[in-house]
């Protein structure tokens, strides 16, 4: 795999950069064919916490996995930890399609029944939807949208952008600042 690492408020020493690499790379044994797109990894500091996001684009998914900590190292464990269970929830998933339809499709490499046999359960988390909701988009601006989510005191709101017509998506970060999702054209 190759890696795109990048600090933001941290410089990212080698010693750091090689054990990102050595950790992520353990992710490896998970897919038949490595990623051809670029690991990437972004280091951040902000209030004496450390943050890593790790990104890995493969065919039909994007693995995205973050965590915070005052160690970095530990964050850097932590969401390969993460990543890695992600891999196995979709892998599981996703071969249970395919085993339904009858097709040898695998996007993952086979896995050992250990880890399973291990955590003494299969991992078969299949999501549930509790509540149902319908309600009309008003066409706005994402201005608008966030002052709407404010009042209702959600933490995303769904909206037509006025000028484009998109269905865009306004969301507050875990920094409180707010992001807007817009779909290419």
């Amino acid at each position: 795999m190759k890696y795109n690492i990048r600090g933001e408020n941290i410089e990212v020493t080698g010693a750091i950069r090689d054990y990102v690499e050595k950790k992520i790379g353990k992710l490896e044994r998970y897919f038949d064919t490595p990623p051809s797109s670029d690991v990437n990894v972004n280091l951040s500091v902000y209030n004496d916490e450390q943050q890593i996001e790790v990104t890995i684009p493969i065919p039909d998914l994007l693995l995205r996995a973050e965590e915070r900590h005052v160690d970095l190292y530990a964050a850097i464990d932590l969401v390969v930890d993460k990543l890695e269970r992600q891999i196995r929830k979709y892998k599981t998933r996703v071969n249970r399609k395919f085993r339904q339809k009858g097709s040898p499709k695998h996007i993952f490499a086979e896995l050992e029944k250990e880890a399973e046999i291990a955590n003494g359960k299969e991992d078969d988390d299949e999501p549930e939807i509790v509540r149902k909701k319908q309600f009309d988009l008003k066409p706005m601006d994402s201005e608008e949208a966030v002052l709407q989510m404010d009042l209702l005191g959600h933490a995303f709101y769904v909206f037509t952008d006025a000028i484009s017509g998109n269905t865009n998506v306004v969301y507050r970060r875990k920094d409180g600042k707010y992001g807007l999702i817009e779909p290419n054209s």
